[in-house]
């Protein structure tokens, strides 16, 4: 496992490049890509062998150790962050396929991975695998991707169907320029198109067994420490994104304050004034309580994936509603500083309006929506059925 002094140093390095970050926002976001001075500073740090199994020559870091280092990508640049975030949770999705698989990505010690969950597409039983066909949206990260994980059906020889996993590399697929949004315009979440495409069977697990760590033909079964709960996994690295965005609002907003005054009024240092007093406290602690959360769903996490266990059904169902309702106290953190800023904010080189809008299109992923996540952890908290089989 990484050493605290290698997860130091990582960490270090990402710190580095949050003001190099700051300033490629903008061109980013115009171009509806990350520029790649971001990726090569990034790559630089480690920052993508932090996912990558020790036996391959990456760092291994633990849940709470990736959710750090997304964290402090996405202070310096929202979309960064977003990516940093599926590419790493993508390629910890990767070690739970068949070593064959892992020994093909993971070959290089460094590697970055996307992912889609909806089942939008089909594959075609045929020999030694399948054919894959089939159109996936909102695939962020995919034009910076080696690998992409896409969900597909197949059917049985009993006519039921079951969803697979595919892992296919990204040369084999092709790219639509369709990403046109007002918000996390820099992660390139564009749709993918495979037709008629060759799958390995090594290369697919059941979406099922992936989702508590099942899938079997692989060396790195049991308590490794690593075999964590997958949906409870990707929503904590989720909800690292959204802290860092707010954590990186929250300097950016203390930065512009000092000297600006309140128009119209007789307020020349908007730090004195106790509306704006109170509106930095609120929105410092609602951050600090988003953190301090986060670290109650990573110990059952790691507890759960260190002992060879997955989290129960009534763990699962309340990292759902930790994580979206973490997720909503960030949002309005930043809300809260975006008010607070004077019409300037609108400006588009004031990075602080950035973040607002990435921070409000994320809040929009189907992952964090706060009612149905709640809806999820209040049900078993009075003893009902989760109503869903997506723990």
């Amino acid at each position: 496992m990484t050493t605290e002094e290698e997860f130091a140093s990582v960490l270090d390095g990402v710190r580095a490049t949050v003001p190099v970050l700051r300033r490629n926002g903008q061109e980013s976001e115009q171009r509806r890509w990350i520029v790649e001075e971001n990726i090569q500073l990034l790559e630089k740090a480690g920052v993508f062998r932090s996912a990558v199994p020790e036996r391959f020559g990456g760092l291994d870091l633990n849940v709470a150790q990736q959710a750090r280092v997304v964290s402090e990508v996405a202070r310096g640049c929202p979309s960064t962050g977003w990516l940093t975030m599926v590419w790493l949770t993508s390629a910890w999705c990767v070690s739970l396929y068949p070593d064959r698989a892992q020994e093909e990505v993971f070959s290089g010690g460094s590697t970055r991975v996307s992912i889609v969950f909806a089942p939008t597409g089909t594959l075609k039983p045929v020999d030694g695998g399948y054919r894959l066909d089939g159109t996936w949206r909102y695939n962020s990260g995919v034009r910076g991707a080696d690998w992409d994980l896409l969900t597909a059906e197949v059917e049985l020889p009993d006519g039921s169907h079951q969803e697979l996993v595919a892992l296919v590399p990204t040369g084999e697929l092709t790219v639509v320029d369709d990403w046109h949004v007002s918000s996390g315009a820099g992660t390139a979440s564009c749709t993918v198109k495979a037709t008629d495409l060759f799958v390995p069977a090594h290369r697919t697990v059941p979406l099922e067994e992936a989702m508590v760590s099942a899938t079997g033909d692989r060396s790195n079964t049991g308590a490794t420490g690593r075999n964590y709960g997958l949906l409870g996994y990707i929503l904590s690295t989720v909800s690292a994104t959204l802290i860092g965005i707010a954590e990186g609002a929250y300097e950016l907003f203390l930065e512009r304050v000092p000297g600006r005054g309140i128009t119209y009024t007789d307020w020349t240092d908007q730090r004195q004034h106790p509306v704006t007093q109170q509106q930095v406290a609120l929105a410092a602690n609602k951050i600090e309580s988003a953190r301090a959360l986060s670290e109650h769903w990573q110990e059952v996490l790691q507890r759960r994936a260190d002992a060879g266990e997955q989290p129960t059904d009534r763990e699962k169902a309340v990292i759902r509603g930790q994580t979206a309702y973490a997720d909503q106290v960030c949002k309005e953190a930043v809300e809260l500083l975006y008010a607070a800023s004077g019409g300037s904010v609108i400006r588009t080189d004031v990075d602080l309006q950035r973040f607002h809008r990435d921070i409000q299109g994320f809040s929009l992923h189907a992952l964090t929506q706060l009612g149905a996540n709640l809806e999820v952890q209040g049900r078993v908290l009075m003893g009902l059925e989760p109503g869903t089989y997506f723990l």
